[in-house]
């Protein structure tokens, strides 16, 4: 597969690169500096500030704790994962809707503005399986947003044909009415609004077929981008990926890339060269 990207920068950043903490209940990987483990290279990309692949054991999670000025999201790749907010606790749901209490399952998205301040839970409550999830974090356009909760499913039938779109900005931009805020109409139809130039897409990708991701994804403000694309540790090491069909952009389970100097509109090329089906996560930002 030839290049089309001859402009852009890509550079890969491998899985033996990122921070990893092992704490019995929670075995976590940081693709960006996080908690206690900094890299001076790795602090964020464009709006794209973490990235946690994280495993967490049964009846075990994050108890509740606060959350200001981030936009925050879990995608799910195995098990179960409940989220509460600060309202609730186990066992005295009563009729509350499902942003206050979801029991996220694989393809589920639970996303968070935390704005002027959240709190909320995490937890594992299945007896048996093991979580296997992705926690991203971007920075808003701007401070002091109202708190807000969105989950939605993404069907894997559909990230088989090509890439789905999960987050896109919200409609009305930095400058939203409180009506506008409370109507969360994304850019992109059938996605999750977010507060910031940014948009996330998920593929699954059969080994020898190659989707394409369009910059952008006709959803953003500014022309001028970067991507950050990561491939998940769902095939026990048997995925893998190239980007842009360079043999030096090759990435394999827990890899990510950094790919810069590109434009909205440009055409990214991700092909599944490992045996086993890929599962790609495209986080595009200003």
């Amino acid at each position: 597969m030839t290049q089309t990207l001859r402009h852009a920068k890509i550079t890969p950043h491998r899985s033996a690169t990122r921070g990893h903490s092992d704490h019995g209940w929670l075995n976590t990987y940081h693709s960006f500096s996080f908690a206690d483990w900094y890299h001076p290279d790795y602090t964020q990309f464009g709006a794209l500030r973490v990235l946690n692949e994280d495993r967490v054991k049964p009846n075990r999670g994050f108890p509740t704790h606060p959350h200001r000025d981030f936009e925050i999201f879990s995608y799910i790749l195995s098990g179960e994962l409940t989220h509460r907010d600060s309202m609730l606790r186990k066992g005295a749901e009563g009729n509350a809707c499902k942003d206050k209490f979801y029991r996220m399952r694989r393809g589920d998205v639970q996303f968070t503005t935390g704005g002027t301040g959240i709190a909320h839970s995490e937890m594992n409550e299945h007896d048996r399986d093991t979580v296997h999830f992705l926690q991203i974090w971007a920075k808003p356009w701007r401070h002091g947003l109202p708190p807000a909760y969105h989950t939605r499913h993404f069907d894997d039938q559909a990230k088989r044909a090509g890439f789905v779109p999960i987050l896109s900005p919200l409609k009305a931009g930095p400058d939203a009415t409180p009506a506008e805020e409370k109507a969360a109409e994304p850019s992109l139809p059938d996605t999750i609004p977010i507060h910031a130039d940014f948009v996330m897409g998920a593929g699954l990708i059969a080994p020898g077929k190659a989707f394409e991701w369009t910059v952008g994804a006709k959803a953003t403000t500014e022309t001028k981008r970067k991507v950050f694309v990561h491939l998940p540790m769902t095939q026990g090491g048997k995925a893998s990926i190239r980007l842009d069909g360079r043999e030096d952009a090759v990435l394999k389970e827990g890899d990510g890339a950094f790919i810069e100097a590109v434009n909205a509109g440009d055409k990214l090329t991700v092909e599944s060269v490992g045996s086993a089906e890929a599962e790609v996560i495209v986080l595009d930002t200003a």
